[in-house]
């Protein structure tokens, strides 16, 4: 389970850094299963849309399970997306633990306008006003990002089909082709309640 579990976080890390290629472009969909048919799976996305992906035959699945700011230690190695706000400080919307090292950086995201993924090492946890704030370290630099009480924070587990439900949130890294179709091998879902946030 720990070997097939290192398997979904270090794909599920990578891929955000894949540039488009002839086997087409990285997307990302967010929303809830609206209905699976053997390899066939229609994803409602957030915005209303329906969107058919076609599972690779070797299809895996992760779930996510709820964390709190309290089990984030430094040393540990995590994922914030988080936004700016008008101080120019960042501020997260979630967080979730990956592997140690795993796409290690900062860059563009799109679960909101502007935001960006911070993969890093925990330095140090401090107390704030409202919640904590986490000082990351990644590639030779440093950020603070703030974190509210109410923000999620999660961690992979590994899944099987059954998570794929109608009415499951859900969220996949894909390729979409030239022709518009969608293909994926991987997806993280809704389990026990709990929701991928990222």
């Amino acid at each position: 389970m720990r070997s097939s579990l290192m398997g979904v976080l270090s794909v599920l890390a990578i891929l955000p850094a894949l540039a488009q290629t002839p086997d087409g472009a990285p997307t990302r969909i967010r929303g809830t299963v609206d209905r699976l048919d053997g390899q066939a799976l229609v994803i409602r996305t957030l915005s209303g849309q329906s969107v058919p992906v076609t599972m690779a035959a070797d299809f895996a699945v992760s779930g996510v399970v709820k964390r709190s700011l309290s089990d984030i230690k430094a040393g540990d190695y995590i994922a914030s997306t988080s936004v700016r706000g008008p101080d120019g400080k960042l501020r997260a919307l979630e967080v979730h633990f990956l592997p140690p090292g795993a796409n290690e950086g900062q860059f563009a995201w799109d679960l909101a306008p502007d935001s960006l993924m911070t993969n890093a090492t925990v330095a140090g946890v401090a107390a704030a006003p409202q919640g904590q704030v986490l000082k990351v370290t990644y590639k030779g630099q440093e950020a603070d990002i703030a974190v509210p009480p109410d923000v999620p924070v999660v961690a992979f587990v590994p899944g099987d089909i059954s998570l794929v439900k109608p009415g499951a949130a859900i969220f996949i890294f894909g390729r979409r082709h030239a022709d518009g179709s969608v293909s994926a091998t991987r997806a993280t879902l809704e389990k026990d309640g709990v929701k991928p946030p990222m």
